[in-house]
Formats: structure tokens, sequence, C-alpha cells
């Protein structure tokens, strides 16, 4: 896999690019800024960009800007947003159009998780922290649909927006694939939300749905 680093920090830079290197991908590109990481993309054809939210030049969410500018002239690009922070502002726009990850600098550390995450993004699935889809989830926590759901629906429902497939997520809650089908059609149902035969379409779809209910 051919990758961009979008990293103002050399050392954390540098050090996923060491694991991704050891890891037999290809980092063919790294900025540490928003500008030159847009050049990049444009320039290289890559198949996945690593970027973090906050960037030079302005150090705020630089480089949650810079991943929809992306975003908008390759919409086949893997992107995974990194942060030491959750914000949900962009990331909920982006994680409606596919191909997208936004994860925890601290996940890095569980390297096998991690590069699983972005085989997931680059194939074109989704991967969400689990803490960005608890907050997600939880800001919506008084919203009729969301009352509706059991907690096991509402387990489901998190590991489904963290881009696990329903064998996987049986495998997580030590249920058959049957079952998680169950809950899953339940969810959807309770949501008020078209079932898709893909499993990561439909979290996009209710992470969308969940972002723009109100009582926000």
């Amino acid at each position: 896999m051919r990758i961009v680093i979008g990293e103002d920090s050399t050392l954390f830079r540098e050090g996923l690019a060491s694991l991704l290197t050891d890891s037999g991908h290809d980092v063919v590109g790294r900025a540490r800024d928003a500008t030159t990481l847009v050049d990049l993309v444009n320039r290289t054809l890559c198949d996945l960009a690593l970027i973090d939210i906050r960037m030079p030049p302005d150090n705020t969410d630089d480089g949650a800007r810079a991943a929809r500018t992306i975003r908008n002239h390759h919409p086949d690009l893997g992107i995974v947003l990194l942060s030491q922070h959750i914000e949900t502002r962009h990331s909920v726009d982006l994680v409606s159009t596919g191909k997208f990850g936004y994860l925890l600098k601290d996940r890095v550390l569980d390297v096998d998780d991690f590069l699983d995450a972005l085989r997931r993004v680059a194939d074109g699935g989704s991967a969400l922290d689990p803490e960005v889809v608890t907050r997600i989830i939880g800001r919506h926590r008084r919203s009729d649909p969301l009352t509706t759901l059991t907690t096991r629906e509402r387990e489901v429902l998190t590991l489904m927006a963290e881009g696990r497939t329903n064998t996987g997520i049986g495998r997580r809650l030590y249920l058959t694939t049957r079952t998680v089908e169950t809950h899953v059609s339940s969810i959807m149902t309770k949501l008020g939300l078209t079932d898709t035969d893909e499993d990561h379409r439909r979290v996009l779809a209710v992470l969308t749905h969940l972002d723009r209910t109100p009582n926000q």
C-alpha cells in the first residue's frame, strides 16, 4: 500500500513511517503542514493518506480541512485522521463518504489493530475509534430513535461504526453471525434507516443520521 503521511511532529511522523515501512508498506510522501500535504497527494499516486487533524499553518483543524479538500479531488482515496483529541465537526461529513477512518493517536501503540484499521479503510471500509463512536452516539442519547435501542444493540452499533463485519462483531460479543444479523436489522428498523448489503455503508448512514438529528 502506498501511503502519504501528514504530521507536523517529526518524531511521530518518522515513527509512523518506520512502522509502515517495516510492515511492508511504501511511504511515498511526508508533509509537516496542510498545504504541502494537499500538494503531495495531488502529485502522488497513493492509496491512503494518514493525516493529523491539527497541523500548521494555523495549528487548529488544518489537517481535517485538508482532508475534506483531498476527498473532493480524490473520492476513491482512503483517508485516516489521527488526533490526540476528539473533534467531530469535520469527521461526520467525511465518514459519510466512505473509505475513512478516525483514530486517536494512542491507538497506534496497538500495532496489529492499527494496521488492520488502515487495511479496512484502503479496501473501502471504515475505521472509527471506539471513543469517537461513543462521543457521537452519546450526544444523542435523548433522541427518540436511540432510546429504543437495547444495550446489546448499542454494543453492536458501536462495533459496526468501528468498521467491523458481522462476523467480527460476533467474535467480539461471542454471538453467532445470524444473531448479529438480527441485531443489525433491528437497529436499522428502529433508526428508520434503509438496510443495504454493505455493513460499512449502513454504519456511515447511521452516523450521518445521528449527527444531524435534533437535540444536539
